[in-house]
């Protein structure tokens, strides 16, 4: 009994010099559980859900440059835009500042509506030089 209790202390306090039989075993039952185990046990470890930003903001990259592209509902223009009505100075002034905290000072060379088949704006599309 002593010589048992001996083998399981060895394996518990790791004494067993590499290349031996015994630590062979050791490294045999990590493995083993390392790679059966989630087979078998439920860790709970599942990837965490992206949310999008709260402005739905988007980062397209563009022929060397970014494109941003924001959600129509994070953009508050004065009458209601159509497509095609472009270069509102309001509309660049309210994407800037939602594109700002994301991406550092920002100039807006221009920007694009994304429209639904019934012409209504759902995001615009903006294109920024940094300074």
């Amino acid at each position: 009994m002593s010589r048992i209790w001996s083998t399981v202390k060895g394996y518990i306090w790791w004494t067993y010099p590499r290349g031996s039989v015994h630590y062979d075993v050791m490294v045999t039952l990590i493995l083993l559980f390392i790679f059966v185990s989630p087979y078998f046990i439920n860790f709970k470890d599942e990837p965490t859900e992206r949310t999008p930003h709260p402005t739905g903001v988007m980062v397209f990259p563009d022929k060397g440059s970014l494109v941003y592209q924001v959600d129509a509902q994070a953009v508050r223009p004065g009458p209601q835009p159509r497509c095609g009505e472009r270069n509102d100075p309001a509309v660049q002034d309210q994407l800037r500042r939602i594109i700002e905290p994301i991406s550092g000072e920002v100039t807006i060379t221009g920007y694009d509506e994304v429209c639904d088949a019934k012409k209504h704006i759902i995001a615009y599309r903006a294109r920024v030089r940094h300074p």
